[in-house]
């Protein structure tokens, strides 16, 4: 079983910045790709971004510009370096390890943390 345990959360005042921090054992795996995503209450998650095996990364839209996604591979931790906060920004944000299915990588389970509360206000 694959823990994901996030940390990092906290409140902020717009503009202000975070950096949440996820430790998972599959982070330096080639066959796990790391996310973040984000949920509001009552709303559905959303996607935040993505980092690769390969180190390529991804943005939402919403975010594209202010959060960057990294890793440190000896340590098997997952950032995600919030900057510019909005108040929009409020959400309980979650890591995810998804596997990935091709050459020898052959898929299974998805793993989730227990996520991490931002609160940015304004």
């Amino acid at each position: 079983q694959v823990q994901l345990v996030e940390s990092g959360g906290g409140s902020v005042q717009a503009g202000g910045s975070l950096r949440l921090s996820c430790a998972a054992s599959v982070v330096n795996d080639p066959c796990y790709e790391m996310s973040w995503y984000r949920r509001h209450p009552g709303k559905e998650r959303e996607y935040v971004s993505i980092i690769r095996s390969d180190g390529s990364t991804s943005y939402a839209d919403s975010v594209k510009g202010r959060f960057t996604i990294s890793k440190d591979n000896a340590k098997n931790i997952l950032f995600l370096q919030m900057n510019s906060l909005k108040p929009e920004d409020t959400d309980m944000y979650y890591c995810a390890a998804e596997s990935t299915f091709g050459g020898s990588c052959i898929g299974g389970t998805n793993y989730w943390g227990q996520g991490t509360q931002v609160t940015v206000s304004s």
